[in-house]
C-alpha cells in the first residue's frame, strides 16, 4: 500500500513547486519500465489533490481569457469549469495518468481541494458565506471532488445503490442533479457520508472524512458529527477476528509534535471562553493565522478518537497493527503513542497475539504514519518549527500553555519513532499476513533524471524481520 498524502501545489508566483521533482512520476517510470514488478495493491491519496486557492501560471491564463481576475475571487478557482483545469494540470503528466490507470486508489479531500483552513471554526464559515463568490466555490468543489474522486473510492455494489449516481446516469448530463446533490450537502453535512472503508485481504482501510462532518458551533465543536462518529466506531470495531491490519485513512494527522498539539488544545480552550472573551478574540485569530485546527483543536473528538484506537488494538482478536495515516503537514513523520504502564521502546512493540497490555494499553503496534507531500515545498522556517516541536524545550512550552489554557493532560503521550523527513516523498506498507514493513522514499534530481531513493526501511512487527532481513534506517 503505496501513501503519497497532499498534491500538487504550485510555487508563489505561479511556476512549478521548486526542489524535488513529483515522486509519483518516478515511481510510476520505475513500475512501467519493469511490468512483471510486484506493484502497489492501492495508491492512497489522503488530501489537497488540488489546490483550489494557490493556482499555476498556466491555470491563472486560463482563468484570466474566461473572466477578470481583478473581481473575487481573484487567481483562485471559481466554478465548476475552473476545477476541471485544476484536474487536467494536476493529472495530466503522462507517468502519473499511466500510474492512476493502472494502479488501484483510495483518495478523500482536504482542506485546499476547496480552500484553505476549510470549515476551521462558526465564525471562519460565517464570514466565507458573506462573500459573494463563496456558495459558488463550495458547490463547484464538492461536484467535482464526486465526479474525479469519490466515484473511484466506491465498490461497485455501492455505486449501484447510490441514488446520485442513479440520478446523474438518468439525467441527458447530470449537472443539474450533481448541483443540487452539491448545494444539499454544503447546507447539511450530515446528509451526505464521504467516508468509507475498504477491505484488502485481511487488511481493513477506513478513509474518515476530518472536513465536511465537523461540528463547528463553540461549546459543541466536533471533529465528526454524531452519525459520523457512530459509522466509524461501527467501521472500526466491526468484526476484529476478520483482519489482521487496521488503517486508518485521516487526512490531518491525530499525533502531532507535542508543541503544535499542546498549542491546538491551548487555543481551542480559549476559543471557548476558558480565559473569557478578550482571549477568546484572539485565540481565534490565532486558530486562523496558524492553522490550529487538527485532531488536536478538538480536544474531545481527540480523546474519543484515541480511546477507539485502543479498543481496537485490545482483545484477544487484536490486529497486528493500527495505523493512522495522514498527510496536510508538508513533511513526513513517525509517531508512537505511549498509553499508561505500556512499553513506549520503538523496537519493542507489544506481542500480537497476547491480549491488552498492563494498565489497559492496546496489543497492537499503534502508530501514527505521516507521508506529506508528493509534490511540494516547505519553508526552512517551517521545518525548524516542526523540529522544535519535538524538543524538550517545546514540550515545556507545550506544558505551560497547558496549564494557561486549564486543558488538563491528553490520555496518551507519544514519542517521534521516525523523522521529521522534509521533501517529496512516498510512504509504502507491507502488509503479509501478521507482518508489516514500513518503507519511505524521496524523489532526488539527478543526471538520469529523478529517481526514487530509499531514506527509510522498518519492520513494524516482530514477524517482518523476514521482509527486509533486518531494520535498516538510511
Amino acid at each position: 500500500i503505496s501513501c503519497g498524502p497532499a498534491g500538487c501545489a504550485p510555487a508563489p508566483g505561479g511556476g512549478p513547486a521548486p526542489g524535488a521533482p513529483d515522486a509519483r512520476g518516478p515511481g510510476a517510470a520505475g513500475l512501467a519500465a519493469d511490468p512483471a514488478a510486484e506493484r502497489p495493491d492501492v495508491l492512497l491519496l489522503l488530501g489537497d489533490q488540488v489546490y483550489a486557492d494557490e493556482t499555476s501560471g498556466a491555470t491563472r491564463r486560463r482563468l484570466a481569457a474566461r473572466r477578470d481576475l481583478s473581481e473575487p475571487p481573484g487567481t483562485e478557482i471559481a466554478d465548476y469549469e475552473e476545477y476541471t483545469y485544476l484536474y487536467d494540470e494536476s493529472w495530466r503528466d503522462p507517468e502519473v495518468r499511466w500510474l492512476l490507470s493502472t494502479v488501484p486508489s483510495c483518495m478523500i479531500f482536504d482542506d485546499h481541494d476547496v480552500i484553505d483552513d476549510w470549515n476551521t471554526s462558526a465564525a471562519w464559515q460565517r464570514d466565507m458565506r458573506a462573500t459573494p463568490w463563496w456558495h459558488e466555490r463550495i458547490v463547484s468543489g464538492l461536484m467535482s471532488y464526486w465526479v474525479h474522486q469519490h466515484l473511484g473510492n466506491l465498490s461497485p455494489a455501492e455505486l449501484a445503490a447510490d441514488p446520485v449516481y442513479a440520478a446523474v446516469r438518468a439525467s441527458p448530463d447530470g449537472t443539474e442533479e450533481l448541483r443540487r446533490f452539491a448545494a444539499e450537502t454544503d447546507a447539511d453535512p450530515a446528509r451526505t457520508r464521504w467516508s468509507y472503508q475498504r477491505v484488502f485481504g485481511r487488511v481493513r482501510l477506513v478513509m474518515v472524512d476530518t472536513r465536511a462532518a465537523r461540528v463547528l458551533a463553540e461549546g459543541e465543536r466536533a471533529m465528526l458529527d454524531a452519525e459520523e462518529a457512530d459509522w466509524l466506531r461501527d467501521a472500526v470495531l466491526d468484526d476484529p477476528s476478520s483482519y489482521d491490519h487496521l488503517l486508518i485513512g485521516s487526512s490531518l494527522p491525530w499525533l502531532l509534535p507535542p508543541l503544535v498539539h499542546d498549542a491546538e488544545r491551548w487555543n481551542a480552550a480559549l476559543c471557548a471562553g476558558v480565559r473569557g472573551q478578550r482571549w477568546a478574540r484572539f485565540g481565534e485569530k490565532l486558530r486562523r493565522a496558524s492553522d490550529l485546527e487538527h485532531w488536536a483543536a478538538f480536544p474531545e473528538s481527540f480523546d474519543r478518537f484515541t480511546e477507539l484506537l485502543r479498543e481496537a488494538g485490545s482483545g484477544p482478536d487484536a490486529p497486528a497493527t493500527v495505523c493512522v495515516l495522514s498527510g496536510d503537514v508538508h513533511h513526513a513523520y513517525i509517531a508512537e503513542p505511549r498509553w499508561p504502564k505500556s512499553d513506549p521502546g520503538l523496537g519493542s512493540g507489544p506481542g500480537t497475539d497476547s491480549g491488552p497490555a498492563p494498565g489497559g494499553a492496546p496489543a497492537s503496534r499503534v502508530l501514527q504514519l505521516t507521508c506529506s507531500p508528493v509534490h511540494n515545498s516547505i519553508p526552512r522556517s517551517i521545518r525548524t518549527g516542526f523540529r522544535f516541536g519535538w524538543s524538550r524545550a517545546g514540550r515545556r512550552i507545550g506544558r505551560l500553555l497547558s496549564r494557561h489554557g486549564r486543558t488538563g493532560a491528553s490520555p496518551v503521550t507519544w514519542h517521534r519513532a521516525g523523522g521529521p523527513w522534509f521533501g517529496n516523498q512516498l510512504m509504502t506498507l507491507t502488509l503479509h499476513g501478521r507482518k508489516s514493513a514500513l518503507t519511505l522514499v524521496q524523489a532526488k534530481a539527478s543526471k538520469q533524471g529523478a529517481q526514487l531513493e530509499a531514506v527509510l526501511e522498518r519492520s513494524l512487527t516482530p514477524e517482518s524481520e523476514a521482509i527486509f532481513g533486518h531494520s535498516t534506517e538510511c
